[in-house]
């Protein structure tokens, strides 16, 4: 650990010590649950009594969270967009973490948005509800009304919240850098998830974003009368306070009330399908949150949007990628599958080739036989997750994202309709994605890009040959050389020498019988000449003796490390 990072360890030590002292109470509690006595497993409970120990790991992993405040908990749910990073199951299990935060009191709600909009709370609104509809992790939401007799909601920051996430902020970059030190916890790369974690947080502290992208999503469906986002009130927004038009209608969460009112619950779940599909392969900016309480159907079947503090963003190249990735898996194209994964994600430098063809084989040959109608679109994606995870490959925050949605979506909309096909919606949209990848203007684009980087070449190339020229003239060209895993090899080799030289030179000590002798020693310890005698062991080298045993333990903790890395017959 760095030692600047020392005066805010020194700053936030209470916060230190409470999230040590409950990380260290789940750690124990993980611990005893691979012991075999029961009665032991039983002694650290939750607050219902349940024991922890017989809970499984991910569920630990997510009630630490949830003991350890807003903070971790907004923190668990970032992660469970990260399958690839974390894993299948506990991204899973993650996605269950909901902050049950206090409600602020009225009092200081009102100051908070008296201060932020600069007036009195009369003179703002006609009607202001003291009592919040929800109280989330950043902020809690009232209903009001506006003196134009609008009914609006307005999402009121928790007072003192950005200071209390700044200060965990600051813990958990601490504890990222700890964990990078530790073997196990490397191929998460720690400290860059939870620095990719902690800007999508403080983003999420600024409102002004969620105003922002509100207005782009209303105006990116002004032309769809079947969709609706509510419309942001701007002259009452700012960082801590954003109010915005009200939705009534009833949620996707109530699918008896839908069946009641004699909605078509299946075209319901088309429209959103093709709503969201539209904003991920043709605009590239998507609501990043399809569970159903974030669905309204209002009158006439209009489907309503909530809650925009989270959103995703791809570039053309990123969205065709990821067409063709779901293409090779409806395709059962296994070369291609494998080319896609390594092109989108981030692969480690000792990757096995050949045994992830052979799991994305089997991954494909378990799908290939399902029809576009009853394709599992969660379960495929899952798997392929899972696979990517077992291979330490990291995909980019942005396609780790929309898998979560996709997942999301598919769950939601199979809610309303059982047999729904998200796959089968989704065929038409990558068949325009096609044509417009092999539409002249596309083409053109590429060429224009092509020939740009091109340019650019060509203009540093010589200057860059002339300076390598140069050097290597006047004697000052090196080369770096990055030995990865010669580390190790080389302190085993030095040790080996080492024990071997110790064995030899203390055999020589053995032979020569160089004093101290072993009998002398044994007299001394009071054992009786005649045992001695009888072994004929008196008149060997104390020195000599204790080099021998020092080597050949030496010796046998070099085998049994090169065993256990498998490098001993292993053919390169």
């Amino acid at each position: 650990m760095r030692i600047s990072a020392l005066p805010n360890i020194y700053r936030n030590v209470k916060r230190w010590t409470e999230i040590i002292s409950v990380l260290s109470r789940y750690g124990l509690a993980d611990w005893l649950s691979h012991s075999n006595i029961d009665f032991i497993k039983d002694q650290l409970t939750d607050r219902d009594g349940e024991a922890l120990a017989r809970l499984t790991r991910e569920a630990r992993i997510r009630m630490a969270l949830t003991d350890l405040g807003p903070t971790f908990i907004k923190l668990g749910q970032l992660l469970s967009t990260r399958p690839d990073v974390v894993g299948v199951p506990l991204a899973n299990e993650l996605k269950q973490l909901r902050a049950n935060v206090p409600a602020d009191s009225f009092e200081e709600v009102k100051r908070l948005v008296e201060t932020e909009l600069g007036q009195p709370l009369e003179e703002l609104f006609a009607e202001f509800d003291s009592v919040p509809i929800a109280s989330a992790s950043i902020g809690q939401v009232h209903r009001a009304t506006l003196l134009t007799g609008e009914e609006v909601v307005v999402k009121v920051q928790h007072v003192r919240i950005e200071h209390k996430i700044h200060e965990d902020l600051d813990v958990i970059a601490g504890l990222a850098t700890l964990a990078e030190r530790i073997p196990d916890f490397q191929p998460y790369r720690p400290s860059a998830t939870t620095a990719e974690m902690s800007r999508t947080l403080r983003r999420e502290l600024d409102f002004g974003r969620e105003e922002r992208n509100l207005q782009q999503f209303v105006n990116l469906f002004a032309h769809d009368p079947m969709i609706r986002v509510p419309r942001p009130v701007s002259e009452l927004c700012t960082p801590k306070v954003l109010t915005m038009e009200f939705l009534s209608g009833v949620t996707l969460e109530e699918p008896q009330r839908l069946i009641a009112a004699g909605i078509d619950s299946e075209q319901v779940a088309r429209r959103g399908a093709e709503a969201y599909l539209k904003m991920i392969f043709s605009h590239g900016f998507y609501h990043a949150d399809p569970h159903p309480g974030n669905f309204v159907l209002l009158p006439g079947g209009v489907i309503g949007l909530l809650d925009f503090g989270s959103v995703g963003r791809l570039d053309e190249r990123l969205r065709e990628d990821i067409s063709d990735l779901l293409a090779a898996i409806v395709q059962n194209d296994v070369a291609m599958l494998v080319s896609m994964v390594k092109r989108i994600g981030n692969v480690p430098p000792s990757l096995n080739e050949s045994q992830l063809s052979s799991d994305v084989a089997d991954f494909v040959g378990q799908y290939s036989n399902q029809s576009l109608s009853r394709f599992d679109l969660s379960g495929a994606l899952n798997d392929m997750v899972e696979i990517i995870h077992r291979y330490h490959i990291t995909l980019p925050a942005q396609v780790g994202l929309l898998i979560k949605v996709l997942v999301t979506l598919e769950g939601t909309t199979k809610l309303l309709a059982p047999q729904f096909s998200l796959m089968e919606v989704m065929q038409p949209f990558y068949r325009k994605l096609l044509l417009r990848r092999l539409s002249p203007r596309r083409q053109l684009q590429k060429f224009r890009r092509l020939y740009l980087e091109l340019e650019q070449l060509a203009e540093i190339l010589p200057r860059r040959l002339i300076e390598i020229l140069d050097q290597v003239q006047a004697g000052k060209f090196d080369i770096h050389l990055d030995h990865r895993g010669f580390g190790p090899s080389v302190n085993r080799l030095v040790l080996g020498l080492l024990s071997s030289a110790m064995f030899v030179g203390s055999s020589l000590m053995l032979s020569a019988q160089t004093p101290p002798h072993l009998g002398g020693l044994l007299n001394l310890l009071f054992v009786p000449e005649y045992w001695t005698a009888q072994w004929s062991i008196s008149r060997l080298s104390v020195l000599g003796l204790t080099g021998c045993s020092v080597s050949i333990l030496i010796g046998l903790r070099l085998m049994l490390a090169i065993a256990k890395s498998g490098h001993l017959d292993r053919k390169e």
